[in-house]
């Protein structure tokens, strides 16, 4: 394997405690769990050296040596706490897989299991602009609503008095003449070796981060709403 000659490590991050979800990466969707669907992508990747899982729950780790994953350490206390961040446990992993394999990984790609819709061509799309492009690093990004964007934003005071997020938001009320924003969707992020380990940085974006856009619909799971997104979505792929 390897992406001419350079190795990659994917990383997934998969923490037992969600407050908003009971045990999230566990449910499922399409007949598969969060875990199980991203197993299933890493596994259609013919360039991928080594897939791992990132957690604290030994269930969870369970699950993904079922979805064909690695597991082989629980991620500890200090980064699975809600105020770690994810590229603390992106690096940690990095880490424990050179120390486990023995090897250096070149690359290395995080696939967020709330992400079920993600697709092969979107993980290799992500990881190109990193190899190919000579990019530090890389992001799928989603088109914003133009009614989530910061213009159509609204502030509401104590006094219950609404205002606009952006001072001159008011001058953009023809939806055309609003910038295109996006907003990241967890589908795939890829960073050179080098970047990951730079701890100047606490998050990905601060590098010159290259966003690759997805412009078909996708769900970051969050809320119970959101699993029955998810299944709505994949019915309606799958039938189509």
């Amino acid at each position: 394997m390897s992406w001419n000659g350079h190795s990659v490590l994917a990383v997934v991050p998969a923490r037992g405690g969600s407050k908003s979800i009971k045990r999230k990466n566990l449910r499922q969707v399409g007949g598969h769990s969060l875990i199980g669907h991203v197993g299933g992508v890493c596994a259609a990747l013919p360039w991928l050296d080594h897939a791992l899982i990132s957690t604290d729950d030994e269930e969870m780790a369970v699950e993904a040596r079922a979805a064909g994953l690695d597991a082989f350490f629980l991620r500890p206390p200090e980064l699975s706490h809600d105020s770690a961040t994810s590229i603390e446990a992106w690096r940690h992993a990095l880490h424990a897989a050179e120390d486990h394999y023995g090897t250096e990984f070149a690359f290395t790609i995080l696939l967020e299991p709330t992400s079920p819709l993600r697709r092969p061509g979107d993980v290799t799309a992500t990881l190109g602009k990193v190899i190919d492009d000579g990019f530090p690093a890389a992001a799928t990004v989603s088109p914003t609503p133009g009614s989530y964007t910061p213009h159509k934003t609204l502030t509401r005071g104590q006094d219950g008095r609404l205002g606009f997020y952006v001072e001159d938001g008011a001058l953009f009320s023809i939806r055309q003449k609003i910038p295109d924003y996006y907003h990241r969707n967890g589908v795939c992020y890829a960073a050179a070796r080098s970047a990951l380990l730079d701890e100047r940085h606490r998050n990905l974006l601060e590098e010159r981060c290259f966003g690759v856009v997805i412009e078909r619909p996708l769900v970051n799971i969050d809320d119970p709403f959101d699993l029955d997104l998810a299944e709505w979505l994949m019915a309606r792929e799958a039938d189509a």
